[in-house]
């Protein structure tokens, strides 16, 4: 890898787990309506939801309709999850599931490491999250002091949009090769090596390689292997 400057950090399912945050919400909430449908688990439900989030806000920036905003987004996708299993629902209910979204669990391996990285380099959010929610997450739930925490809202489309990218460098003041990009996301490993940067792939779900043409520079399981490939 070339000379880096700046590591550049994904959120959600990167430094959050979020299916250890919300599964028990889904298992209860389940529980609790009975349904019958032997299709039908917590993990089922959340993979639905997870990748119908995903469809929405690919569907956001596409059709530049206006940026909905992640967790309307999730919102969105959680009820059409419901929809897809014929699970009735209240709007209490469906509120009751989103307020976990504002105490989300951070992977194990990620809070050790952080000062160290940031003993070498500057440590920047780029997320998809909404800023208000971006600032709550930051102070509350992973309580470290980034050197800039950037949201999409800033240029109105989600990740993979590569303005995302060339605004987050401007708004640093370092060009895209000295940034690293870390996510779990492999769109998010794309859209940043589109725009420039040169990327991590923290492989927590150990999905198969994609056939895109921009790659991660380098591979690896956790924060742990992250830190010491880095030299921290």
């Amino acid at each position: 890898m070339k000379q880096i400057e700046a590591i550049t950090f994904d959120l959600f399912g990167t430094i959050f787990d979020l299916k250890s945050t919300l599964i028990d919400s889904i298992t209860n909430y389940l529980s609790i309506k009975r349904v019958s449908n032997t299709k039908l688990t917590p993990d089922s439900f959340w993979a639905i939801w997870r990748e119908r989030q995903r469809i929405e806000q690919f569907q956001d920036s596409l059709l530049m309709a206006g940026h909905s905003g992640y967790l309307e987004t999730a919102k969105k996708a959680l009820l059409y999850t419901l929809r897809y299993y014929s699970i009735s629902f209240t709007d209490s209910e469906v509120n009751m599931i989103m307020d976990e979204w504002q105490n989300l669990k951070m992977f194990p391996d990620v809070i050790s490491e952080l000062p160290k990285l940031h003993s070498l380099y500057k440590l920047v959010v780029l997320s998809n999250g909404d800023k208000w929610f971006l600032d709550h997450l930051v102070k509350d739930c992973i309580n470290f002091e980034f050197d800039a925490v950037i949201s999409v809202d800033d240029v109105g489309f989600f990740k993979p949009h590569p303005s995302v990218y060339h605004d987050a460098s401007k708004q640093i003041q370092i060009e895209p090769q000295y940034i690293l990009m870390v996510s779990s996301n492999r769109f998010d490993i794309t859209g940043a090596r589109s725009a420039g940067y040169q990327a991590a792939l923290v492989d927590r779900y150990h999905l198969p390689k994609d056939e895109s043409i921009f790659q991660p520079n380098i591979i690896v399981e956790n924060f742990n292997e992250l830190s010491k490939s880095l030299g921290s």
